[in-house]
C-alpha cells in the first residue's frame, strides 16, 4: 500500500531549480510489473544531466576542464511505485552541503495527480585532475543562484 504523504517531506514547487518529464518504459520494470528500484537512480541522474545542460553546463564541459563531479553517497526513500506507460515528473534543488561537498535534493511525482513516488538526497563533491576536491567557479556561481 502506498505510503501517505506527510508536510514535512512535501515541497512546493517554487522549492526547486529544475523539472524534468518524463514516462515508464516497459522494459524498466521488473516481474512485478513496476519499476526496477535501480532504474530510479538512472530517472535521477538524467535529470541531473539535463538540469546542468539547461544552465548551459555539462559533466563532460566539467571533466574537459579538470573536474570530475562524483557522487559520494545516495539516500532515496520510495514511497510508492510507478507501472509501465506512467508519466512521471523528476524535480530538483542543487544547495551547498559543505565546504566540498554539494547535494542534489530530488523528488519523483506521478502525473497527472502529482503522487510522490520518491524522495532522493544524493550528496557529490567535486574532483581536480589530481584527485583533490574543490569546486570550479562555475559550479560554485550555480549553487549560489538556482
Amino acid at each position: 500500500m502506498p505510503e501517505q504523504s506527510n508536510n514535512n517531506d512535501e515541497e512546493n514547487n517554487s522549492d526547486y531549480d529544475f523539472e524534468l518529464s518524463l514516462a515508464v518504459r516497459d522494459y524498466e520494470c521488473d516481474l512485478q510489473g513496476v519499476v526496477n528500484n535501480a532504474t530510479y537512480q538512472n530517472y535521477l541522474e538524467h535529470a541531473r544531466h539535463k538540469y546542468l545542460q539547461n544552465r548551459n553546463l555539462s559533466f563532460a564541459h566539467f571533466h574537459e576542464t579538470g573536474h570530475d563531479l562524483v557522487l559520494t553517497r545516495a539516500e532515496i526513500d520510495y514511497k510508492a511505485p510507478l507501472k509501465s506507460g506512467d508519466s512521471f515528473t523528476v524535480k530538483l534543488r542543487l544547495e551547498k552541503e559543505s565546504r566540498l561537498r554539494f547535494r542534489f535534493i530530488q523528488d519523483i511525482y506521478k502525473e497527472p495527480d502529482d503522487q510522490h513516488i520518491l524522495r532522493g538526497r544524493l550528496i557529490g563533491t567535486c574532483l581536480n585532475r589530481n584527485g583533490r576536491p574543490g569546486f570550479p567557479l562555475e559550479l560554485e556561481a550555480l549553487i549560489a543562484t538556482p
